[in-house]
Formats: C-alpha cells, structure tokens, sequence
C-alpha cells in the first residue's frame, strides 16, 4: 500500500493557498507537513480528507484515486471540536457509528481507550447514591486537556489505516505529552500511515523519517530529514569548559551563535575547523566538559527557510 499526493493545488479566488503539493508514503510510517501559520498545512490536510474540494492534483491510496469516505482515516483536528452539551459516551458512540463500527465493538474500544488514557471517570462516571441519577459528563466540563484526549479516542476509535494528527501535542502538559507519545510510537508499531503537522520541531526529529516544508503554499524544502541533516555538515559545535575560553574562540576565528553562562554554541566551517580548536584547547591544557559537533537541527532549517514569515492562514 501507498498514499501519494500529486500537484496538489488549492486557490481562494486569486490567492493559491496550497502551490502544487507533491509528496509520497510508500510504506507505513509518520510523514510531517511543517510551515508557519498560513503556510497551507491544514488546508491540505483538509483536502486530503476529502472536506475541500482541490483546483488541480490527485491524492492515491495504492495508486489509484483515493475517495476518503471509503478510507478508514482518524483525524485529530488543529481545532478542537466536541459537542459540548452531549455525554461524552454519546458522542465517541455516534463517532463510532459514523466510521461503521458495530455498537458492542465500540463499547469496547472505548472502554480500551478510557483506561489507557485514564478517562474512565469522565467517560463512565460512578453511580450515584440510592435515588439519586449519576449525570453523565460533557465535553464543557472537562479540561482542555482531557477534551483532547477525547478527541483522540474519537480518531481512534475505527482503528484506523491512516491517521492524520494536527497538532497533536498542542497545549498538553508533559505528562499527557508524555501519554500521547506513547500512543503515537503504539500506532506507529501497528503499522499505521501517519501524517503529522506541528509547530514542535523536536516531535517531528522524534517521529518522522521524512518531511515537507511549506512556505506561502509553497514547497521550500522535502525529503528525508537524515539526509537533509547530512546535506547541510556537522556545523555546530558545542563547547563547555571549567576555563573562560574567550580568548580561544576569538583566535581561532570562529562564530558565535549563542553564548550561554558556561557554554558556547559555535558555527565552524566543518570536522576539520572543530578538531583544530579541539587541539587548541587541549594543548592549553583546558578542562573540556563537552565537546559536541552535529548537525543543525530541524528548528535551525526550519528558520533558514522560512525565515520570520507568520501571516495568519
């Protein structure tokens, strides 16, 4: 199986909001769609889901034209959107039904993701006293948090063969960051075709092999992100030392990106630059605590791309 997006093209009268979006999964795994805000991410989600028409492009499912209703797809929306005045057992069972889930197997999915996102006080609350009816909760009584925990449920709730997570992570603590973290590596195992869109850079190095960088609709940047890495050289250092080593970085000419308390973050020019300010330094006979060349980060070449562009989508 595969999913492919092919030129994918999506315009508001004169502004092309989505500019021939090309991208391919060809086996399971989670694929991350980055951008700043207005950049078209979630209008090309919605178009793949099948809730906007497109101008120009095909979206595949095994290569052949994908209708999304006769897909299994769970999808958890950037905005947040229950029922607020109906049970939540209500809603995740009405959820179920429209995905063609049997009652009886709902129930017990539910039940499975109640536990497992430790909501079952919410979901199925306790029985009240004698003579007194227990109420069940709604959506307008939970936290923001749990509301999206709900909303998880609800996107998993067919088991689906493709998932696709919009901001997933967004305004969770770090215990339930943590929490559905975990659900996303469990879904990741059972073989699912994820896609991902966050503003949380070290989420998508945590989970995603490749990428697409959008800009204004655009593609900047696509690939694997091991290899996007590799393209741009181990460039950052990374220096901590018990000594004031000023006068060294200066001698060696080397460019300062950030400069913390005790330690240095540093641009070199690549391997060579680095070990000859490693010499340096041990030749001055200086306590090195960390020494550390890599790659830029993602957040670093998610910048240099797009730049301090943030008009509103």
């Amino acid at each position: 199986m595969s999913f492919e997006v092919r030129n994918l093209t999506k315009s508001y009268g004169d502004k092309v909001v989505v500019d021939h979006l090309s991208f391919a999964m060809q086996q399971p795994g989670v694929y991350a769609l980055l951008g700043t805000n207005g950049a078209g991410k979630t209008t090309s989600i919605r178009v793949m889901l099948g809730m906007l028409q497109y101008d120009e492009g095909e979206i595949l499912w095994d290569g052949k034209p994908m209708v999304p209703s006769e897909r299994n797809i769970g999808y958890l929306a950037e905005e947040r959107g229950l029922y607020p005045k109906y049970s939540l057992l209500d809603q995740l069972l009405y959820f179920a039904r429209l995905k063609q889930v049997p009652k009886l197997e709902a129930l017990e999915r539910i039940h499975y993701w109640a536990d497992r996102l430790q909501l079952n006080e919410y979901i199925f609350p306790p029985k009240k006293g004698k003579g007194q009816k227990s109420k069940a909760n709604r959506a307008d009584q939970l936290s923001k948090g749990n509301q999206q925990k709900i909303q998880l449920m609800a996107a998993l709730i067919s088991d689906p063969e493709i998932l696709v997570l919009d901001e997933p992570l967004s305004g969770l603590d770090p215990v339930n960051t943590d929490l559905f973290k975990t659900v996303i590596r469990e879904e990741m195992q059972k073989d699912k075709y994820i896609i991902m869109s966050s503003h949380q850079m070290p989420t998508i190095e945590e989970f995603c092999t490749d990428l697409t960088i959008l800009n204004r609709g655009k593609v900047v940047l696509q690939g694997n992100l091991d290899e996007i890495k590799k393209s741009y050289g181990r460039v950052n250092l990374f220096v901590k030392c018990d000594e004031d080593i000023a006068a060294y970085v200066e001698e060696a000419g080397l460019t300062i990106a950030e400069k913390l308390p005790s330690e240095y973050h540093l641009k070199v020019t690549g391997e060579e630059q680095a070990m000859a300010f490693l010499r340096t330094l041990t030749e001055h006979r200086v306590t090195i605590v960390r020494f550390e060349l890599r790659e830029p980060s993602l957040h670093e070449i998610f910048v240099e791309k797009v730049g301090e562009s943030h008009e509103e989508e």
